[in-house]
Formats: C-alpha cells, sequence, structure tokens
C-alpha cells in the first residue's frame, strides 16, 4: 500500500516523470541556435555548388588528367596543367606543418606547464599577436629577413637568386605556429590536475608527467591545432607570393614555386575566358583538397582513438 501511494503522489506531481516545460526564452534560443546551425550548412552548401559550376566546366574542357596532371602552365597556349602548383603546395604545407607542430607543441607545454607566470602571461600576449598579424607584413618580413638567407645558400650552390621552396615552408612555419601553440596550450591546461598529481605519485618525474600523461590526454586539442594549422598554410596566398619565386615548375626546395593559392591573385586582372575557368578550377581544386585533408586527418585521429569532435 505503502508503495502504491507512492507512485500515485508521484504521478499528480507534475514535472517529476515528465520534461520540464521549455520557457519562453528557451524556445527563441533554440531557434536562433537552429537557424545560424542552418545558415553554416547553407553557406557550404553554396560555396560547394558554386565552387562546382564555376571550375567544373575547365575540367571538362581541357580534360581531367591534362588539367591535374599536366605539367605545363602557358594560359597563352591554353595549357593548363596544374600539377606542378598542387605538389608545391602539398610540399610546402606538409613541410610546414612538420617544422611547427613538434615546435607548437613544445612551446605550448612551456606555456601551459613550465615557464613561470609573468613570463607566460607575456609570451601568450605576443603569441596572440602574431596571429593577428596580417599576412602580407608577413610576407614583407619573409622578403627583408628570409630571402637575404636564402639568396647566400642559393648563391654558394651556383643557383639563380630567387625566391624558393624552402623560403615559403620557413614563412608559413612563422605563420602558423601561433595557432597550434594556443590551441595546443589551451588543450594541456584543459586537462584535470589530478593526472599529473597520480602519475607524481607513482613516481614520474615532472618531465615525464607532462609527455606521458598531460599531453597524451591533450592530443585531441593538439590535434585539431594541427588540423587548424593544416588549413591556414595550404591557403595562404599573399604571404608565400612574395617568397615563392612563382615559377610553375616541379617543385625544388631551393628553386621557385609556384603554390595553388598565388595563380588566382597574380593572374586575375588580366585572366578571360578559358583562362578565367581554369583559375576557378584551380579554386575547386584547392577546395576539394582542403576538403579531403581535412577528412583524411580526422580519420587518422579517430582511428588513433582521438575524435577532433571531443
Amino acid at each position: 500500500m505503502r508503495r502504491r501511494s507512492g507512485e500515485l503522489e508521484k504521478a499528480r506531481t507534475p514535472g517529476l516523470t515528465g520534461r520540464r516545460a521549455k520557457s519562453p526564452v528557451e524556445h527563441v534560443m533554440h531557434g536562433l541556435f537552429l537557424l545560424c546551425g542552418l545558415l553554416a550548412v547553407a553557406a557550404v552548401l553554396f560555396m560547394t555548388i558554386y565552387m562546382v559550376a564555376s571550375g567544373g566546366p575547365v575540367v571538362a574542357k581541357v580534360g581531367p588528367g591534362p588539367f591535374l596532371f599536366g605539367l605545363t602552365w602557358d594560359p597563352d597556349k591554353a595549357r593548363f596543367g596544374i600539377l606542378p602548383m598542387i605538389l608545391a603546395s602539398l610540399t610546402a604545407t606538409f613541410g610546414a606543418v612538420l617544422v611547427a607542430l613538434p615546435a607548437g607543441i613544445l612551446a605550448a607545454v612551456f606555456l601551459a606547464k613550465l615557464a613561470p607566470p609573468r613570463v607566460a602571461a607575456a609570451l601568450r600576449a605576443l603569441i596572440d599577436l602574431l596571429a593577428g598579424i596580417p599576412s602580407v607584413v608577413y610576407g614583407l618580413l619573409g622578403a627583408l629577413l628570409i630571402m637575404p638567407i636564402i639568396f647566400r645558400l642559393q648563391t654558394a650552390l651556383g643557383l639563380p637568386t630567387r625566391g624558393s621552396l624552402l623560403a615559403a615552408i620557413l614563412l608559413l612555419v612563422v605563420m602558423i605556429l601561433p595557432t597550434i601553440i594556443s590551441v595546443s596550450e589551451t588543450a594541456i591546461r584543459s586537462v584535470p590536475a589530478p593526472y599529473e598529481d597520480a602519475a607524481l605519485a607513482l613516481g614520474s618525474t615532472r618531465l615525464q608527467s607532462i609527455f606521458k600523461v598531460i599531453v597524451p590526454a591533450a592530443r585531441s586539442g593538439i590535434a585539431a591545432g594541427a588540423v587548424l594549422g593544416t588549413g591556414r598554410a595550404i591557403g595562404e596566398a599573399m604571404a608565400v607570393i612574395m617568397v615563392a619565386g612563382n615559377a610553375a615548375i616541379l617543385p625544388s626546395l631551393l628553386k621557385p614555386v609556384r603554390l595553388l593559392t598565388a595563380s588566382i591573385p597574380i593572374e586575375w586582372a588580366y585572366s578571360s575566358g578559358l583562362h578565367r575557368e581554369a583559375l576557378y578550377g584551380i579554386g575547386l581544386t584547392l577546395f576539394v583538397f582542403i576538403m579531403v585533408i581535412n577528412i583524411v586527418l580526422n580519420h587518422m585521429i579517430k582511428k588513433g582513438g582521438v575524435s577532433l569532435d571531443s
């Protein structure tokens, strides 16, 4: 009888068995969030449809093989092979990430765990400032600081003193470091303190607890920083134009190269007809590459037990 009366009392009490009714403010915010999500999806769909509609015709006219795997870019002769630019973009991007990722992780560990608070605050402000500098300023600094060093190396090897793939990689390293450091530091600082305390209690040194416990626990955020850095590196245009040399030839470390992003601003002003369509095709190729790289990296990270969505 006592159990039965308890069930009847619970049934008579509103809100105990059913969901709490949403307030008008919650309904409005839910609708606003839904609208923002739908707008984001619509923007991506519109961008995808526009890029395919604009860049697809040139692939059909020139042919997927000659366009993607052709070695010659000569608009005057209607030859639109972009393989050298594809290889230059991939080499510069992954070269920069391979250098910047370990350096960024070490800098993030120093800021989050080892640096004195005042030093960490000063360095953090400097890193935030570097993240906000326009890319054209990076290009100017690269032309003034990096290029003379590259010129000396090229002169010593008997090569023409021009822009090079090495200069583009070094400049991209500097540009993506602030993003990797900021995201990685946030991930490291978000690891619960008991993780480190437990490692120290088991006899680990401070560095062992950092690199064997904290950094692995923060690998999701570190991976997100790597993906963001990769996206910025492969999409950079103005800075690399000023240091890469802009020659559409197969990439070599100390020879000039042209990245995919550089062709569009360089040739857009005087392009027309099939030439203009070819530039749209480059944009479509770059768009697809960024999507594929993000999907592949996300899959690799999830396969390793880490999700970028976590």
